[in-house]
């Protein structure tokens, strides 16, 4: 996994439990596998970190909705946090037990992590998030 990580030159780290995580500036997606013997799972799930809060999740929710709708990956659901700030979660899964081609296990990661990357973009148009992502990054007026 580390030499597809590198050959995708994405910048990683391995987090307590072993598992690759690659950071982005909005989100972080780790690289896992789970599972013995025949019921191993390769999973990519992707922690998008841009808090919302909860009176906003109903609109979050019909987002979601229309990407899971729309997209074979990844599937995203929210995480409310004992705070009341709601987060979403994305995830694809490759059942590997069995095995698995070389060829399909890289194609299919490097598809899942654009696949991230694209869901961030277009959650940020869907919700018209474009201008609070602007003002932050514009230094402060003194």
């Amino acid at each position: 996994m580390k030499q597809l990580l590198d050959q995708m030159e994405l910048k990683y780290v391995v987090d307590e439990e072993g598992d690759l995580a690659a950071p982005w500036e909005q989100f972080r997606t780790y690289f896992m596998f789970r599972g013995e013997g025949d019921q191993q799972i390769f999973s990519v799930r992707t922690f998008y970190d841009r808090p919302h809060k909860i009176d906003e999740k109903p609109q979050l929710l019909e987002s979601v909705d229309d990407w899971n709708r729309r997209t074979l990956w990844p599937k995203v659901y929210t995480h409310t946090h004992d705070d009341g700030t709601v987060r979403l979660i994305g995830e694809a899964q490759m059942l590997i037990g069995m095995g698995v081609s070389l060829e399909h296990f890289v194609s299919s990661t490097v598809s899942w992590v654009r696949a991230a990357i694209e869901f961030d973009k277009w959650l940020v148009e869907q919700l018209g998030l474009e201008q609070e992502i602007n003002e932050a990054d514009k230094p402060d007026e003194e």
